[in-house]
């Protein structure tokens, strides 16, 4: 990420607030950690509220935790209890953090921007937690791999194009964000039909053709 030079404007403090609502949701402590470094760097000026982040302190942690959950989420299942357990965790993170990037002056930005941080965290975490629970009806391991290795990707250029190019990163926040309702209506009925087919199972009833 190349230095910008100046304070962020409205249009950079709103992408910003929004992309680490939306990062949270995917990867928390890579969403802390990236923008604590572009921040410590002198990559970014960030707001006071997210001024924190820059810390050592903080850098050191999340950067740990985000060493942590980048080798957690690879793995099969335990991916999805990581996600489980974050549940009650990255949502009202990333309502913080983005109240945090807007909220500094203004006590109603600060509601707004935590309403807008926390509806995209749980909107991404929704399905973040869907598309590896059914990632995980496969055997092997390599898509599961994959999706996490596309959901780094997608973290860091989100958070880069949020500061880099505002205007473009609205356009590309709200074509996900439709994506992910088509995708999570999908993928709920395609759980449902493994979860009864299971179920059908182990009462002695074979398993579905469309899922053996």
């Amino acid at each position: 990420m190349e230095p910008l030079g100046h304070l962020m404007d409205a249009p950079q403090l709103l992408a910003l607030a929004a992309a680490l609502g939306w990062a949270s949701g995917f990867r928390l402590y890579a969403a802390v950690f990236l923008t604590g470094m572009a921040g410590f760097m002198g990559w970014l000026d960030l707001p006071s509220g997210l001024q924190m982040l820059q810390h050592p302190g903080v850098l050191v942690a999340s950067g740990f935790m985000l060493f942590v959950e980048f080798f957690a989420d690879k793995i099969p299942f335990v991916d999805s209890i990581w996600d489980a357990i974050h549940t009650v965790i990255r949502i009202p993170a990333g309502a913080a953090l983005a109240a945090g990037a807007l909220g500094a002056d203004s006590q109603a930005m600060a509601w707004i921007a935590a309403l807008l941080g926390g509806g995209l965290a749980a909107t991404s975490h929704a399905t973040k937690m869907t598309t590896r629970a059914a990632v995980n009806t496969s055997p092997e391991p390599f898509s599961n791999v994959a999706v996490s290795l596309a959901e780094d990707g997608m973290v860091v250029f989100m958070l880069w194009l949020s500061a880099a190019h505002p205007v473009a990163f609205g356009i590309v926040l709200v074509v996900s964000v439709v994506l992910a309702v088509v995708l999570l209506t999908v993928l709920v009925r395609f759980l449902r039909k493994v979860l009864g087919g299971l179920a059908g199972f182990f009462k002695g009833r074979p398993m579905p053709r469309e899922l053996g």
